[in-house]
């Protein structure tokens, strides 16, 4: 048994070996992964052996480029030509620990930075000063570019590009830098003139003048009919999904262009001679909304730190709230009914009528989570599962029992929003959504377009049957012929069509627009058909945690935002899996794979639930009810990075040399996905 101060870390034991000397021979391996003091306990028929329990101090490993981080991490800089732009580095070895290094030996000359201009593609010298501070065990870069721009930069360690160390840089002159500064500071929004070259991939045979807006929250982009009607010709987020490509100078206008796509709008193409301040100031902005760091931990200290100093002036005194046991919803509204926003700040102290007892927080707790149960659960009507199963997601019920209002959704998202105020408070105020919510409509909380591919998670039935079909197969295959409309199924049990755009009934769906089907079809089912349901939920939410807050964090943060991780058995894991693969090299994966998730932290175990079957938290019932049931496969390759298909809850095991490489590779796969704004 090894343990690191209470936390116990798993162990392989190897019994016996091919040599005679080995004949008799036990060999422990554990991989102490956090740098500290340990305690050894070595055991034979429960008893220590001599020396047992011993004390061992493992230090810091050396520098893994996959593991080093940019401090304050953003994948685009904004800077000044001329003025030096420091960069600060994290050196961390494979586990994530702090590296430290001797007096005079910092290992600065390891690192390197390389810059090139994006539209011309030659390579800049950055002029790089880098120094190591001892007492912040942190690298310094000093980055200084002369001439205004926008600009690839690639940081290396040992040759070896580090994991964030591929970022972009905006250079603007003095004079820019101020427009910039000056439109961040005063939250105001002057319009910059452009061209639209391009919509939705098509090229417009005459470009349009338009005008960009840069607000706070949103990327407007503008037309005037008449030079006096303003239209607004689409809008995009103020969040890291939003992504720039700059393509060079423009022949017919001789202006710089860029083109902005978010994943779920049609892609734009503009040519403007602001096109560096557009983009600075939404990069400033955007930055300062999510606290300028980009990665998850830093923006969840940032949005609890919001949420704290916008409700600080309101006191967390204690509240009674008088709620029954058998009539939980109707109860409990009625006791918060006449609540103002600083009443659900204060601290509940909740009484079960007809029962004793003081509300020193255990009721509290459980009030929130049967109260949870009565809102989310499918079996109560306000929220339903796309298909049948215990591991299916809950979406807003759109043909809810009569008895259930709107006032009930905006119930829910007060409850919602107060649970997050709550855990903004600190670990011992901490309380968290008991709810297994679909991806498209944790997408609608923060403001993201539902698109076809939600229906991988929230109704993989129909995922893996009509949409798979459509994307491998087209409509060739099809018996019948398909029209832009989508059948909806009455609560009288009748059927009724209904056209997904106007005069959809009359428009064929071919090769070419097959993803704008399947996209209206997202829309329909997913948004248009629950938007009162989602607006009133947002309207409870937003008067507790403002929807700015919201948005700067993806699906799947969110996720662990309002639900957070929860405590999983790995023996009920290992009880309810399947595996499929019999081979040797596959077997000794499969125990290097056990052993790694025995050491995993509740985090890293949501992840991997996350990445293998599309949710982090479990059905009531735990492993045992997803459906299929959690599969490990052999993915017959060798060295990749481990795949997951999360319609069928399988993630798929690569062969590897060593334990140490598997390790390294599951936890990449599950932690490091590569998201944000960025140009490329």
């Amino acid at each position: 048994m090894v343990c690191l101060l209470l936390l116990q870390v798993g162990v392989v034991t190897e019994l016996g070996g091919t040599g005679e000397a080995e004949i008799n021979s036990a060999r422990c391996k554990f991989t102490a992964r956090q740098a500290g003091q340990y305690k050894v306990s070595i055991l034979l028929a429960n008893q220590h052996v001599r020396g047992s329990p011993f004390v061992k101090q493992f230090l810091p490993g050396p520098p893994d480029p996959s593991k080093i981080v940019m401090v304050q991490h953003c994948s685009t800089v904004v800077c000044t030509a001329g003025q030096p732009h420091h960069i600060l580095i994290e050196p961390r070895d494979q586990y994530h620990n702090v590296c430290s290094f001797p007096p005079g030996r910092p290992d600065t000359h390891s690192y390197a930075i390389s810059v090139v201009e994006l539209e011309g593609g030659w390579t800049v010298d950055p002029g790089a000063v880098i120094l190591y501070d001892h007492t912040s065990r942190r690298v310094s870069i000093q980055v200084t570019l002369q001439r205004p721009g926008c600009y690839r930069a690639h940081l290396t360690y040992r040759s070896t590009t580090l994991t964030n160390g591929t970022f972009d840089i905006i250079v603007l002159t003095a004079e820019d830098s101020q427009r910039v500064q000056r439109t961040v500071s005063r939250r105001a929004h002057d319009g910059h003139e452009a061209r639209l070259l391009a919509y939705n991939g098509t090229l417009l045979t005459k470009p349009k003048k338009v005008y960009c807006y840069v607000t706070p929250k949103q990327l407007i982009i503008k037309e005037f009919m008449l030079k006096l009607i303003p239209k607004r010709v689409c809008t995009f987020r103020l969040c890291p999904s939003t992504k720039f490509l700059f393509t060079g100078t423009n022949n017919q206008s001789g202006l710089p262009t860029m083109s902005i796509d978010d994943g779920c709008q049609p892609l734009v193409c503009l040519a403007g001679r602001d096109r560096n301040v557009v983009a600075a100031t939404f990069t400033q902005f955007m930055l300062k909304n999510i606290g300028g760091s980009e990665t998850f931990k830093d923006k969840q200290d940032h949005f609890y730190h919001e949420v704290r100093k916008f409700h600080s002036k309101r006191m967390h005194d204690r509240i009674p709230v008088s709620v029954s046991r058998e009539r939980l919803l109707e109860t409990s509204m009625k006791a918060t009914k006449g609540f103002t926003v600083a009443d659900w700040c204060k601290n509940f102290e909740v009484t079960f009528q007809g029962e004793e007892g003081l509300d020193w927080g255990g009721l509290r707790r459980e009030w929130f989570e049967l109260i949870c149960a009565q809102l989310f659960d499918s079996d109560n009507g306000l929220f339903f599962s796309l298909h049948e199963g215990p591991q299916a997601l809950v979406h807003p019920n759109p043909d809810r029992p009569p008895h259930l209002k709107l006032k009930h959704y905006e119930f829910a998202g007060r409850v919602v929003g107060k649970c997050l105020y709550e855990s903004a408070l600190g670990s011992g105020y901490r309380q968290t959504v008991r709810a297994r919510f679909t991806r498209s409509f944790l997408a609608q909380l923060i403001g993201l377009r539902v698109h076809y591919k939600h229906f991988a998670q929230d109704d993989p039935e129909l995922y893996t049957g009509k949409v798979q079909h459509l994307l491998e197969h087209g409509v060739d295959r099809l018996d019948d012929q398909l029209f832009f409309t989508d059948e909806v199924l009455l609560p009288t049990g009748q059927v009724r069509s209904v056209e997904l755009e106007p005069g959809g009934a009359s428009r064929s769906v071919t090769n070419d627009n097959r993803l704008q089907y399947l996209d209206a079809i997202a829309q329909h089912r997913l948004a248009a058909r629950v938007r009162h349901e989602v607006e009133a939920f947002l309207s409870g939410l937003n008067e507790i945690i403002p929807d700015n807050l919201l948005c700067i964090f993806d699906e799947n943060e969110l996720e662990l935002l309002m639900c957070g991780t929860e405590e999983y058995s790995i023996a009920d894991f290992r009880a309810n899996h399947t595996v499929n693969g019999s081979s040797s090299e596959f077997g000794r994966v499969l125990y290097w794979f056990w052993t790694a998730v025995s050491n995993f932290t509740e985090e890293e175990m949501a992840r991997l639930l996350q990445f293998t079957t599309g949710c982090s938290r479990l059905p009531p019932g735990g492993f045992s009810q997803l459906y299929p049931n959690f599969q490990i496969s052999s993915a017959h390759t060798y060295g990749v990075l481990p795949t997951a298909h999360t319609c069928f809850n399988q993630l798929c095991l690569p062969d590897y040399d060593s334990y140490e490489q598997f390790e390294r590779a599951l936890l990449l796969a599950i932690k490091e996905g590569s998201e944000g704004f960025g140009m490329v």
